[in-house]
């Protein structure tokens, strides 16, 4: 009787082992094509800055492209307010699927140093996914402003304290960093007037309500051309290939000076690594086409296409950079 109740604890095992091993392949082959087969829907790109802004021109720039690589429909939903944190917190929330994408503006970065009770952590609650374009900040002034450089902008904001106000897009966004940078280095005062994005930014420069604008050069770009604005200075070392006649901050005399602005994509944490890894390879393919790299430079920006550690890479050298600066400028939301 005992070789039988070896036989029967045997076939039982083999069968509670076929069981597992079909679970498993069952599981497997049903998450595999689901990836494979991704996007089998619309994706959305959270864009935390409204129509007309720099974030904006450069999202609707690779829009029909992506599409065009990922074979669904691509859709920009603009959620503005306080410098991307508004938008950012509903990505930061969404599912981790790959059907909701973080573009965003390198003030990414800058908001955890200026915010302090964020709803999300900007490390933790997002996997890069790619870097898709960087370019300066410009910094450009109503026509009517007396000043026409750098060193007359600092001359006449010495000679009356706390009588120039300049614009960005918001709190914690890039201009806003070159802005009060720019205070520190030179030892001037101004005013900071924080907007909702680069559009309404602007649109009250222009219309002189704000002598000055520190902005990512989409959202100046064409009103500096027609000589509606006139421009001053870029923030990075180089000058801009769209305006090569427009020095940068360290050739009018203020050392050390670089603000940098990049435009890239996130997902949320946990996002299959499959569906990220599509997302980036489609975007790589975006930005080396002619046409979109001749887009970018017509919007004074270059086009990147960094794969995802390189993006993280950013992230995690950028976070104690700006956090050091808003401390020794103070700056404050309020």
């Amino acid at each position: 009787m005992q070789p039988d109740v070896q036989v029967s604890r045997k076939s039982r095992f083999s069968v509670v082992v076929r069981g597992i091993a079909l679970t498993l392949a069952v599981t497997l082959g049903a998450a595999t094509p689901a990836f494979a087969q991704y996007p089998d829907k619309p994706v959305t790109l959270i864009v935390p800055y409204p129509p007309g802004g720099g974030t904006d021109v450069i999202a609707r720039i690779v829009q029909d492209k992506l599409r065009a690589q990922l074979g669904q429909p691509i859709i920009i939903e603009n959620r503005g307010g306080a410098a991307g944190v508004i938008g950012t917190e509903l990505a930061a929330k969404a599912q981790p699927d790959g059907y909701t994408v973080l573009f965003t503006l390198s003030s990414h970065t800058i908001n955890p140093a200026i915010y302090k009770k964020l709803r999300f952590n900007t490390e933790k609650d997002f996997d890069p996914v790619s870097m898709v374009a960087s370019l300066p900040q410009i910094l450009v002034a109503h026509p009517s402003l007396p000043a026409n450089n750098v060193k007359e902008l600092i001359a006449m904001a010495k000679a009356k304290p706390d009588s120039l106000s300049y614009a960005s897009v918001g709190n914690g966004s890039p201009g806003h960093i070159a802005g009060e940078m720019f205070k520190l280095k030179t030892g001037t005062q101004m005013t900071h007037v924080p907007y909702k994005g680069g559009g309404p930014a602007v649109s009250d420069v222009l219309g002189n309500q704000v002598p000055l604008l520190w902005v990512s050069i989409p959202a100046a770009a064409q009103f500096v051309k027609q000589g509606k604005l006139k421009a001053l200075a870029v923030s990075t070392v180089k000058r801009s290939a769209l305006f090569p006649d427009v020095p940068t901050v360290q050739e009018s005399g203020i050392a050390d000076f670089e603000v940098d602005s990049w435009y890239a994509m996130f997902v949320p944490a946990n996002t299959p690594k499959p569906v990220v890894e599509r997302l980036q390879k489609a975007i790589a393919e975006v930005v080396k086409q002619p046409d979109i790299k001749e887009k970018l430079l017509a919007q004074g920006a270059e086009a990147v296409g960094s794969d995802s550690a390189g993006l993280g890479a950013v992230v995690k050298r950028e976070l104690p950079k700006w956090a050091k600066l808003v401390n020794d400028a103070k700056i404050t939301t309020e």
